[in-house]
């Protein structure tokens, strides 16, 4: 995926994640949040896939060589 696919992916997962809070919990509140959840995971992973592009750029190195990282190594990053 190049920056910009990455960038469309980011609000594609964005609106959907949008729509799902606006929508609430229907029959199933344990599926929304699952919903939710995963929505969540894909976007982390996004936005780390989008930082380890940059970095790589700015290291002047193949930002292309940037792969997508285990759920649970970028959920278990610090803020």
């Amino acid at each position: 995926m190049d920056t910009e696919q990455i960038q469309s992916r980011i609000q594609e997962l964005v609106d959907q994640e949008q729509a799902l809070r606006e929508a609430g919990p229907d029959q199933d509140p344990d599926q929304h949040a699952q919903q939710l959840r995963r929505v969540g995971e894909q976007l982390d992973q996004c936005w780390d896939l989008l930082r380890q592009r940059r970095a790589r750029i700015d290291a002047g190195v193949n930002p292309d060589e940037a792969s997508v990282r285990p759920v649970s190594e970028v959920e278990g990053y610090r803020q």
